[in-house]
């Protein structure tokens, strides 16, 4: 998973015309570090979409843009627009997340 690092580098990679994957995530967090502990093999099922993840607490006022209210979020990006957003109490579990993609992926 690639670290977005700025604002700007965020903007251009939800401009993607293919569907981006966004994780916020923050280094204080434990769900967000039980999350890493399963999100490898995800990460692998769903290799053709481009994943990335925002530290919430140093790419400042993203996670107020995109409503993103409890971390660890994911959020589904394409051409600039969100198309889907995971809530942190819906990601907890390998399944959670897998559901989360297979409705909003396929």
């Amino acid at each position: 998973m690639k670290a977005i690092k700025t604002v700007d580098q965020f903007n251009d990679i939800i401009a993607s015309e293919e569907p981006v994957i966004i994780k916020f995530y923050a280094d204080w967090c434990p769900d967000c570090k039980r999350m890493d502990m399963f999100i490898g093999d995800i990460l692998e099922k769903y290799n053709k979409y481009d994943w990335y993840q925002v530290n919430s607490d140093e790419v400042e006022g993203l996670a107020e843009k995109y409503e993103v209210m409890g971390i660890p979020s994911l959020l589904i990006f394409q051409n600039g627009e969100k198309q889907a957003h995971r809530h942190s109490a819906y990601t907890k579990t390998p399944d959670d997340v897998e559901e989360f993609l297979q409705q909003e992926l396929g």
